[in-house]
């Protein structure tokens, strides 16, 4: 394919939850724009699948986050009028932990007050609940008694391939050029202050490049000649598991008798775990997922498959004693990958060397929530509209190295 006479306004490198929440305000505002991913999104491969991912307004990552994930909301309600299908499902969500604890999470010390403090500055709707109120409310909880919970009825569950699919949707009836199965291989500045995508496929011209490939950005960067930059993530194999729930409990757990929790029960971070209501009747399972930060990989070298004794070691480890009526049955697992930063922050910046190119990661294991929210405030700013502000605390802590993009930059595969 030739590079056209009138290059694009923006191409965007990577089409999942947050390259598909760029192009469609992009498009939707008349932007001619680029969307390119190795993959056909919404698919398996990186860190948006699934069925579900929770959603919580209070964030006790940060106070900067908060504006992302109450506009993240509103864009999920505007898509399921646009398209009919449902994408967000309020079922209320509870961040579990001891009264005492002041354990980190995130990166985050103090988390659960953290939380706290979040709802009461922003004037969310919440509830502190002790165990007693906690186990009238949601009997499925077996606790050990010094538990407080923080109960946000907004909290729920976000469906990440629906949302994807979507965002995706929109912007390709508005215009958007979307390419799957192409991967770029290198980057050329012009003197023009566009920009060439090399890819495998052929050449495009944009005149910003906007770099959204989730866990495939360490490579990319590393193939355009950024390795300080491709230093600031490190990737991480997850996993998720569905247990089996008798039929005569399967009610308890189902969407509004049952919330999306976060429950810190110990002082080591490793000690936590997350999980959701039921999402198929006919086959009531309950999603429990945990987080790793030991072990890095690739997304070449991720271990796709999960194996039986990881789902046996969840959940004698963290469900049998918590859960008691979760059966042992694993009816299915799948891995994940999270790009985590080291101060498990966002990353939103340009690369430098006065390139009109963008690093976008929103990432550390907890973007889908606000990816909505935050590829709009990053279409925004492209477009020049002003809104740098939601952005800035997103900057990369330390100044870029100098060097140039290469012509000649190895694959990233």
């Amino acid at each position: 394919m030739a590079v056209a006479d009138e290059p694009y306004d923006v191409a965007v490198v990577g089409l999942g939850a947050l390259g598909s929440a760029i192009v469609r305000p992009l498009a939707q505002r008349g932007a001619r724009v680029l969307g390119l991913d190795r993959h056909a999104p919404p698919h398996d491969f990186g860190s948006s699948h699934g069925e579900s991912r929770i959603t919580r307004l209070a964030i006790g990552e940060g106070d900067a986050y908060v504006p992302l994930v109450r506009r993240s909301h509103a864009i999920w309600r505007e898509l399921e009028r646009q398209t009919g299908v449902p994408l967000y499902e309020a079922t209320g969500g509870l961040v579990l932990g001891s009264e005492r604890s002041r354990r980190l999470h995130h990166g985050k010390p103090d988390f659960l007050h953290r939380t706290i403090g979040s709802a009461q500055r922003h004037g969310i709707a919440h509830e502190l609940l002790d165990a007693r109120e906690i186990r009238r409310r949601f009997p499925p909880f077996a606790l050990r008694g010094d538990e407080i919970g923080y109960w946000e009825p907004e909290a729920g569950v976000v469906r990440p391939e629906q949302a994807i699919r979507a965002q995706l949707a929109v912007a390709r009836a508005a215009g958007a050029q979307l390419r799957s199965g192409e991967t770029v291989l290198a980057l050329e500045p012009h003197g023009d202050g566009a920009v060439t995508l090399v890819t495998d496929q052929g050449r495009h011209r944009a005149r910003q490049v906007v770099l959204s490939a989730g866990a495939w950005l360490p490579g990319l960067l590393r193939g355009l000649g950024q390795p300080g930059w491709a230093e600031e993530f490190a990737i991480y194999r997850q996993t998720m598991h569905w247990f089996a729930l008798p039929p005569e409990v399967a009610p308890a757990f189902a969407p509004g008798r049952f919330p999306v929790f976060i429950w810190m029960y110990g002082e080591a971070e490793e000690d936590y775990f997350y999980g959701f209501p039921t999402a198929d009747p006919v086959q009531p399972a309950f999603k429990v997922a945990t987080e790793q930060y030991l072990a890095s990989t690739t997304p070449e070298a991720l271990q796709r498959e999960v194996g039986a004794e990881e789902a046996a070691t969840m959940h004698a480890s963290r469900v049998a004693g918590r859960f008691p009526q979760a059966g042992p049955q694993a009816l299915r697992s799948r891995a994940c990958m999270y790009t985590v930063t080291r101060d498990r922050d966002f990353v939103v910046d340009r690369l430098g060397d006065g390139l009109p190119v963008w690093v976008a990661s929103a990432c550390s294991g907890h973007g889908f929530k606000h990816s909505a929210g935050l590829g709009e405030a990053i279409a925004l700013k492209l477009l020049d509209v002003g809104t740098g502000a939601l952005l800035a605390s997103f900057q990369r802590r330390t100044a870029p190295q100098a060097q140039a993009a290469s012509p000649a930059a190895a694959p990233n595969r």
